[in-house]
């Protein structure tokens, strides 16, 4: 057995695979196939939903990460005790479901596209927002800090501490604490209603200008490091990233982003304007 085979990253939502192995999961059925265009929920970092969607008929209840060890155990999402492409470990996508079905089965497998559609837009808005929210607070920084692909400082990656992606939309939190003051940055007097203003311009440029959206894939595993990547105006803007995404920043009309302050947490929610 090898890791699972993926190909929602080319924005693939149906295909037909074999079942190659059944694994408990809960009370319920977890299916593995050697390929799939299901985009599991990520055991490291739980930022995009799994997939909806059927697997031979039957509705996928969950998309989990597993990983088998070199000894034949096979752990399950919060469970696997290693990180994401650790050697001597394959790694898979689990398909849950209600109902088993037996190894061997070829079976189709049909991803809601609607809801993977959804969160595409979530995920690009997400990585957008973030890329903004760093130009806006880049004069806070009173140290040289490591820079995101346009050049930067990069607060996202400094202080971010949780991202969820949600339908069109996505809610990050950041924190403004002790070790980010050590390294630098500023956050006295940071008023998130004109913080927001500055982020939504700038969203807004980009949105307008229709700028295309790739995923680079390395390869088919699932634990391939894949990388996000956006020709803005101002560069070739990067981040690497295991979701998926939309193609163009022009289907993203309409995002806008909240902020509000709370104690030493900066938290910004993103989603479509009305």
């Amino acid at each position: 057995m090898n890791s699972t085979l993926v190909t929602f990253p080319g924005g693939l939502t149906s295909g037909r695979s074999t079942i190659v192995e059944a694994v408990p999961a809960g009370e319920r059925h977890g299916l593995v196939v050697s390929e799939t265009p299901f985009h599991p929920l990520d055991h490291t970092w739980p930022d995009q939903p799994a997939d909806r969607g059927t697997i031979g008929g039957l509705p996928v209840v969950d998309c989990l990460t597993g990983a088998r060890s070199e000894t034949g155990e096979i752990f399950l999402g919060p469970d696997i005790p290693a990180r994401r492409g650790a050697e001597g470990w394959d790694w898979l996508v689990v398909h849950v479901t209600e109902t088993p079905l037996p190894v061997g089965t070829e079976v189709g497998l049909d991803v809601d596209a609607g809801f993977r559609a959804a969160l595409c837009a979530g995920h690009t808005g997400c990585h957008l927002a973030a890329l903004a929210l760093n130009a806006a607070l880049a004069d806070r920084w009173r140290k040289e800090a490591r820079p995101d692909s346009l050049g930067r400082p990069d607060f996202d990656q400094a202080a971010i501490t949780s991202s969820r992606i949600t339908p069109h939309g996505s809610v990050d939190v950041y924190r403004l604490g002790k070790s980010l003051r050590k390294k630098g940055f500023s956050a006295e007097d940071l008023d998130p209603g004109k913080l927001a203003r500055q982020v939504n311009d700038q969203l807004a440029a980009w949105v307008a200008a229709d700028a295309p959206v790739r995923v680079e894939v390395p390869g088919p595993e699932l634990t391939a490091r894949r990388t996000w990547h956006c020709s803005l105006p101002e560069g070739e803007a990067s981040i690497p990233c295991g979701g998926t995404h939309v193609s163009r920043t022009g289907e993203l009309a309409g995002l806008v982003v909240e902020l509000s302050l709370d104690d030493a947490t900066l938290t910004m929610r993103t989603g479509r304007a009305g």
